[in-house]
């Protein structure tokens, strides 16, 4: 058997956990916002109206000022259908929906003003997931319709 012991002042022990738990409040900073800086580097927040006009001005869109409609819902834990497709679409343009299962996420939908060739009909859906854009869609509804990506469309296409 071996047996080591040490000797410690009162204020040698409380200098060492002092430093502990610094060392461990950096740590839980450092590391507990992770998963948001990985997923979502850049992205502004959109908690308020013009925070999400701006953001969809900002890939070129037109919107009306207000939404046409605001929807509230739980994302849940386990995705399945329709979610997993929608999904597809928006893990091509770097948002994640998986990032927010089990959270509060807030729809807005705005009329889009400048789609080339639809003057009207157009809409931009925004998600939000904590004050920052989850996910993303412009959408024409309809027999002739369309459900695309953020971003505008290239001339021609």
């Amino acid at each position: 058997m071996f047996i080591c012991t040490a000797r410690f002042s009162k204020r040698k022990a409380l200098t060492a956990l002092l430093v502990l738990a610094v060392a461990a409040v950096m740590l839980i900073l450092l590391f507990g916002g992770r998963r948001d800086k990985e997923t979502a580097p850049d992205l502004p927040r959109t908690a308020t109206n013009e925070e999400r006009v701006a953001y969809l001005r900002s890939f070129g869109w037109e919107v009306e000022p207000e939404p046409l409609e605001t929807l509230q819902f739980l994302l849940p834990e386990e995705m399945t259908e329709p979610y997993l497709a929608y999904n597809k679409l928006q893990l091509t343009q770097g948002f994640d929906l998986n990032n927010c299962r089990g959270k509060q996420v807030s729809r807005y939908t705005y009329a889009v003003t400048n789609y080339p060739g639809r003057p009207l009909g157009v809409q931009a859906n925004l998600y939000v997931c904590e004050e920052l854009p989850a996910a993303g869609d412009i959408l024409c509804p309809g027999a002739d319709g369309f459900q695309s990506a953020l971003a505008f469309p290239e001339e021609g296409t």
